[in-house]
């Protein structure tokens, strides 16, 4: 049976700004944020002794006087925007059920897709009979959050082209407050792969597409044979995502596209290596930090 052995290398010394470890913005609970009396309290905080203490561990964040404490480890918390990316779990009358990694599942309705061919019209009682013929259990979909009800549960929609159903592709499962929210979460990376990045912490990898028939409405998937090449450049994205979360970095295309050029001196399935992983990060790390500087 063949034994997998590694010896311990020399590391280059990687040179890290001193303010990316003395953060005072990440507190633990019982860290005390403010003992200023004029700031109001938020999300995963409470007063204790007129001292403002942050109940959760996480990122604080400052809107104005109110100050609130962001999770580092949670469910979703959708917001009217944000893009997600979905599994269909359920078809039921007028709408399907997504899971969408937050505490309940979301709701499509059929009024908020387009139809095949992008008609404009009132859903009929057809279209009602025909929706596994749309989107079946099972299904993934890109889709924005319209609306938010009032147990928390979030309404989604694919009106637009960019959304819709998602075809040949790697799904990566990661935490939402990796995510970096930015003005577009679909990226078109350079090394020949596309990206979604859902607000949710779920991560669509899948070839760049040529032209996409506009007539499709959002349901055209493509099903040829992906080429090899191409299912190389998305198992090394897809191992550099989860060698950034591991690290604890923020994902956005920037930060996705450094890690993948310092992974490039390594074969795919090293990436994962905890001495390579430690590695290629520390070098993703310093490339941001020029960047910034």
């Amino acid at each position: 049976m063949a034994a997998d052995m590694r010896l311990p290398t020399i590391q280059k010394p990687v040179s890290l700004s001193v303010s990316a470890f003395n953060r005072k913005d990440l507190v633990v609970p019982g860290d005390v944020i403010t003992s200023d009396t004029g700031f109001m309290r938020g999300h995963g905080t409470y007063v204790d002794e007129d001292k403002l203490t942050a109940s959760v561990a996480g990122e604080v964040q400052r809107v104005d006087k109110l100050i609130c404490v962001r999770p580092l480890k949670t469910r979703f918390n959708g917001e009217v925007g944000d893009v997600v990316v979905g599994r269909i779990t359920e078809v039921q009358q007028k709408r399907w059920k997504v899971e969408t990694n937050s505490r309940l599942d979301s709701v499509l309705l059929l009024s908020s897709v387009n139809l095949p061919g992008g008609e404009l019209r009132r859903r009929s009682a057809e279209d009602e009979l025909t929706m596994r013929e749309y989107l079946q259990e099972g299904d993934l979909i890109s889709a924005e959050v319209q609306s938010v009800f009032s147990d928390g549960a979030l309404s989604l929609h694919t009106r637009s082209l960019k959304y819709g159903k998602l075809g040949q592709g790697v799904l990566v499962q990661l935490s939402p407050s990796l995510i970096k929210r930015q003005k577009t979460h679909f990226h078109n990376l350079p090394c020949g792969a596309s990206i979604i990045l859902g607000n949710n912490g779920f991560v669509w990898l899948y070839p760049t597409p040529g032209q996409q028939e506009e007539e499709a409405g959002g349901f055209f998937t493509s099903l040829e044979p992906v080429s090899l090449s191409d299912r190389e450049v998305i198992s090394r994205l897809r191992n550099c995502l989860l060698a950034l979360a591991a690290h604890k970095v923020l994902l956005y295309d920037t930060s996705v596209l450094y890690c993948y050029e310092s992974s490039l001196q390594h074969q795919v399935k090293d990436i994962l290596k905890p001495e390579v992983m430690e590695e290629i990060v520390m070098l993703t790390q310093q490339k941001l930090l020029e960047q910034e500087g």
